[in-house]
């Protein structure tokens, strides 16, 4: 038997840091929001007990220290499961891009492993046990738009985005989550963004007051020694986008298009820059309703 499965990015429509909790986790509102960009991989159950993990790339580390083998390791254990599985990963979404690429490809393996084993567990239980390898986790296990709360794992889910254009751009260069709280942390918030009015907007249908109402309070430490990325946004507004940012702790920047057309333009534009390697035309997505 093998299984296979589409693990899609994510972008935040909105990120706010209200808190810190003493054991270091920031506390977090933020607009979660798949996109048609995705990895996809396959399983196949063995009876030896090993987890065998391939990639695409060579840059992807195969061993322990990976998600996908940390996730296929947590279920053995918790539910006494014999059985391995051989699991080939072919990678899409930029490494290091704050698109949730690692945990996206966690989540498919709860999802996979969950049907491949018959372990029947439902979709609470797999965020239970997600949240415990990783905070963005549930969100990719359930997927949409989504309202995250807590840490992240505080999920209520609302009306799918308004259908638009995106064009998804990753610069060449890795930014590290931690290194950004960490600079969050040492200065003041001057500014949150207004969670609230994207959320009502997305629920009214309102492109454009979801675009007006955009943020993210990460975006000033990593654009600071970045320009990159704002170089890539005002070259996307410049081309067509209602609003172009930065997804949660970057360098990747997204564009919302209304005209289709514009889009693709705008797309060419950034690729032909040389600002980001790495460019995708793309939309939202809700991954459940995919038939």
């Amino acid at each position: 038997m093998t299984i296979e499965k589409k693990a899609y990015a994510k972008i935040n429509l909105g990120l706010d840091v209200t808190g810190k909790r003493d054991d270091g986790y920031h506390i977090v509102r933020m607009i979660m929001q798949n996109v048609d960009i995705y990895d996809t991989l396959t399983f196949e159950s063995n009876d030896t007990g090993e987890i065998k993990l391939t990639a695409s790339s060579d840059k992807i580390p195969t061993d322990e220290s990976n998600l996908i083998c940390k996730v296929a390791r947590q279920l053995q254990k918790e539910y006494d499961v014999k059985k391995g599985a051989n699991i080939h990963l072919v990678k899409r979404i930029p490494v290091a891009a704050g698109m949730a690429g690692g945990s996206t490809d966690g989540a498919a393996a709860y999802t996979a492993l969950n049907e491949l084993w018959n372990l029947g567990l439902n979709i609470e239980k797999l965020c239970e046990l997600a949240v415990k390898l990783g905070a963005d986790i549930p969100y990719c296990i359930i997927g949409g738009t989504a309202l995250a709360e807590g840490i992240g794992e505080e999920l209520t889910t609302i009306s799918d985005m308004p259908m638009c254009s995106i064009v998804v751009a990753k610069p060449d260069i890795d930014v590290s989550t931690a290194w950004v709280y960490k600079e969050l942390d040492s200065k003041e918030i001057v500014s949150h963004p207004d969670i609230d009015s994207i959320k009502a907007a997305i629920e009214n249908g309102d492109i454009s007051e979801m675009c007006a109402n955009i943020g993210n309070v990460l975006e000033p430490v990593t654009a600071e020694r970045y320009e990159v990325i704002g170089q890539i946004e005002k070259l996307m507004e410049e081309n067509g986008a209602i609003r172009a940012f930065m997804t949660g702790s970057g360098p990747t920047v997204f564009g919302i298009f209304e005209d289709d057309d514009k889009a693709k333009e705008a797309y060419e534009v950034v690729k032909e820059s040389g600002l980001a390697p790495q460019v995708f035309l793309s939309g939202p997505i809700n991954p459940n309703k995919i038939q």
